[in-house]
């Protein structure tokens, strides 16, 4: 396709190790609770609706540009959402692969179809609701085929990140190890929940999104979502437990 860059969606390092890349704050806070004990948010205060609005401002300015031909405002688009992007889908699909191939696809998708956002939503709550069908859709494909979706993240680039950038927080390097292996296994559990579960403690729990924005993404009522939520964290505690003993 013209005008589109040759692998729009390619993951920085950072992001290809399905760790939280530096600049994974669309919509979410900086902040990494553990998702199996995350505390609902207060609400934003006016210095992040300010980033809000300054943000939404910027995306509907390249939208605009984009809609017009203007390649360069693409590519500016797709180096702003990459690492996110990239970041739900490994969460999502639990191999790196398959993130890079799926994020490629959420970015061509968005280039082919820009024109029929209408704004009538946040276009980031657009671009996650691509992002979040393109990986469902994966899943359902990957099921028929028997794909083990998470991959042995002691031989991955993930695990090699962690073994790199001690835990915040630890105050010796067995705390810092101990620290490094739950995470790893809490991205290892978090691919055997079920999509439905997962999507919602990605956007929450480690994407920090408000939910307003996840009702936009998904599409569900308030109640529902936080009653799936509350399943969902409950669910992956359960998985996790018999690494914190």
């Amino acid at each position: 396709m013209n005008g589109v860059p040759k692998d729009p969606p390619k993951a920085p390092t950072a992001a290809r190790s399905g760790e939280r890349p530096a600049n994974d704050t669309h919509g979410p806070s900086g902040a990494h609770p553990s998702p199996a004990h995350a505390r609902d948010r207060p609400r934003a205060q006016p210095s992040a609706r300010a980033e809000k609005t300054k943000r939404d401002q910027r995306d509907l300015a390249l939208v605009r540009r984009i809609r017009r031909g203007d390649h360069a405002a693409f590519r500016g688009l797709v180096r702003q959402y990459q690492n996110p992007i990239y970041a739900l889908c490994f969460r999502m699909l639990g191999s790196r692969e398959e993130a890079e191939d799926v994020a490629q696809e959420v970015f061509l998708t968005i280039h082919r179809s820009v024109h029929t956002w209408r704004g009538e939503s946040r276009f980031y709550t657009w671009l996650y609701r691509v992002a979040t069908n393109h990986c469902k859709n994966r899943i359902k494909y990957l099921s028929v085929r028997n794909f083990h979706r998470a991959e042995d993240l002691e031989s991955t680039a993930y695990s090699q990140h962690l073994a790199a950038n001690p835990t915040k927080g630890s105050t010796s390097p067995e705390q810092a190890v101990a620290g490094r292996r739950l995470e790893a296994h809490i991205v290892r559990e978090l691919a055997n929940l079920e999509p439905e579960h997962r999507v919602l403690i990605i956007l929450r729990d480690f994407q920090g999104l408000a939910y307003q924005d996840i009702i936009e993404i998904t599409g569900l009522p308030e109640g529902t979502l936080k009653s799936r939520l509350h399943r969902a964290r409950v669910a992956l505690k359960r998985r996790i437990h018999p690494y914190l003993t």
